[in-house]
């Protein structure tokens, strides 16, 4: 009997009453650790994000871009982020469309609101302000991130492997992404939707900027993006272009320039007599004299670094060809920094260049109006440096840009999302190692073909690439 009276307190511990049954109390749940950047760019999982909208909030969405659809209006909605078991929930984060040529309606014709019963999705890219409507709200310690969707490149790869190129050569001022899923609930529906796998990828703003002041120094300086707007281009050589961009509802009254300040917006006047000084020099500065000013004025040996890198990957939509798609940072210790950009049309999808592949790197693009680089090459010592970031990234020993390993990369990413390309769009639902339709080079491959240069029947990109090389 003892022995039964010592042992009720411990069975009225570990058991509950049920009326007349009892039941284990489960012990306690332990916290999961927060969501950290890490756990957000990471190329070994595929998180999940949910943006739920109100009915009047999705539907602003898509009138805003029937108004203008270039339009920065932002409208509500709340973003959960799981990863690992791990949720993180935000409520009224700030959400726009975004793109150039890209950009597009999610949902529908122009004219048409939502429909709930036979909605009519479309991928397309999306911006997110996490700050937006609550002052200082951060998503593991992100301001903005950018949703992309995987357009013309069916390899679902392109501009993963670019920005993870450029973290493993060390050109650390460009952006980090990685892969999603992601669906969209909107107020009233049935079942949310499944819009796919998605591009997860940071955005350049003051925060990423703040992150690096180890590396450019603390406080934020004037950044700019460099735009090509046809009569008026970021090409380092005209300055009739400079300001704030402001898009109206109203097209006709938005204001857009090739070099579009993004930091510290009321002090254009300060930050256009800044840029223009330095385009000044870069273009009459000769020589010594010009060598010694560059070395003051840039990081060139990552500059350098940089733009061998972009090259290597075939982007045509940059500065040097197309004077478009980077950020310029005039950081707070006294240099400036070029951080590459917009790198989905890649690794053999091409345009304006006949050919990505065999291109040599050194005529990249044109040899007048675009200073920012060619007057640096012009210097025999940095024409060396660069030659050799060049060669560093195409040699067989590297792991860097050589065909075997980057299939292996490529591979491993497509066999972790396979399973969940299928999407309630409709769209981009098979994965196929072709480059974009439009481009001039629809024989590249990146999984497959040879070395003949694209021209001849299927062609690896990698392997061409390489081959290219004429030192």
């Amino acid at each position: 009997m003892k022995k039964t009276i010592l042992l009720l307190p411990l069975l009225l511990l570990m058991y509950c009453s049920n009326g007349d049954q009892f039941t284990a109390t489960p012990p306690a749940a332990k916290p999961m650790p927060p969501v950290v950047e890490t756990d957000v760019f990471n190329l070994k999982v595929v998180p999940e994000i949910k943006l739920r909208f109100s009915l009047a909030e999705w539907n602003k969405l898509l009138q805003y871009y029937d108004l203008n659809p270039k339009n920065e209006k932002k409208v509500v909605s709340n973003f959960t982020f799981t990863t690992n078991g791990s949720s993180v929930q935000l409520d009224s984060i700030g959400l726009k469309l975004r793109g150039n040529t890209s950009r597009r309606r999610p949902e529908g014709s122009n004219g048409q609101l939502h429909n709930a019963t036979n909605p009519d999705w479309h991928h397309a890219h999306f911006a997110l302000d996490f700050s937006k409507f609550i002052s200082d709200q951060r998503f593991a310690g992100l301001n903005k991130v950018n949703l992309k969707w995987f357009k013309d490149d069916a390899t679902y790869s392109r501009e993963i492997y670019s920005y993870d190129l450029f973290r493993r050569f060390g050109c650390w001022t460009a952006p980090k992404a990685s892969y999603c899923k992601l669906t969209i609930e909107v107020e009233g529906d049935a079942t949310p939707a499944y819009f796919g796998v998605y591009e997860l990828l940071e955005a350049v703003d003051e925060d990423f900027l703040a992150k690096k002041s180890a590396l450019w120094g603390a406080g934020t300086g004037f950044l700019w993006k460099g735009y090509n707007l046809g009569s008026n281009k970021a090409d380092f050589y005209s300055v009739n272009s400079m300001g704030v961009e402001n898009v109206s509802l109203t097209p006709s009254l938005s204001q857009y320039y090739a070099y579009d300040l993004k930091t510290r917006e009321t002090e254009l006047l300060t930050a256009k007599n800044q840029l223009s000084e330095f385009i000044a020099n870069l273009n009459m500065k000769t020589g010594v004299e010009f060598q010694n000013w560059i070395t003051t004025q840039m990081d060139v040996d990552l500059f350098l670094k940089t733009y061998a890198t972009s090259v290597v990957l075939g982007m045509w939509d940059d500065y040097w060809v197309n004077c478009n798609n980077f950020y310029f940072y005039f950081a707070p210790n006294g240099k400036a920094y070029f951080i590459p950009y917009d790198y989905d049309n890649s690794l053999g999808t091409s345009a304006i260049l006949s050919n990505s592949g065999t291109q040599n790197p050194l005529n990249w693009g044109p040899s007048s109006q675009r200073p920012l680089i060619t007057k640096i090459l012009a210097i025999p010592q940095y024409q060396t440096v660069y030659k050799n970031y060049v060669k560093s990234l195409t040699l067989l020993q590297n792991d860097y840009f050589t065909a075997g390993k980057s299939k292996i990369r490529i591979m491993g990413w497509q066999s972790m999302i396979s399973g969940f390309v299928s999407n309630d769009t409709g769209e981009d639902m098979i994965l196929n190692d072709v480059p974009a339709y439009w481009g001039n080079q629809p024989n590249y491959r990146l999984l497959s073909g040879n070395s003949a240069g694209g021209n001849s029947g299927p062609a690896n990109y990698f392997t061409t690439r390489t081959a290219s090389i004429p030192w």
